[in-house]
């Protein structure tokens, strides 16, 4: 009897691999309000890239520039867990598995 559930648990770990694959090439792009910084984020949750206007650079402000930054960061990630969330559920049940891919 164990056959059936070890050959089922194979079977998710292949989706969950697949899955990881299909998120690592997605990605997702977070702005500051004003623009200023542009962040991408791909489905795996890595950061693809940080864009920040040269003109938004002034030593006296830095502090609100790295706030900006940091703001913006999480944004692309949040919005990366949502995309992941969206196409994980489409895969169906995988309980005990999520982990693999970052979640809970």
């Amino acid at each position: 009897m164990a056959k059936p559930k070890m050959m089922n648990m194979m079977k998710q770990v292949k989706q969950v691999r697949k899955m990881q694959k299909v998120l690592a090439s997605k990605t997702v792009e977070a702005r500051s309000k004003d623009d200023v910084i542009v962040v991408v984020a791909k489905g795996d949750m890595s950061i693809k890239s940080v864009t920040i206007k040269p003109d938004a650079i002034d030593v006296n402000r830095m502090e609100r520039l790295e706030k900006m930054l940091v703001s913006t960061i999480n944004s692309a990630l949040d919005a990366s867990k949502k995309a992941a969330a969206g196409d994980m559920s489409k895969m169906g049940d995988l309980s005990g598995l999520a982990d693999m891919l970052g979640g809970k």
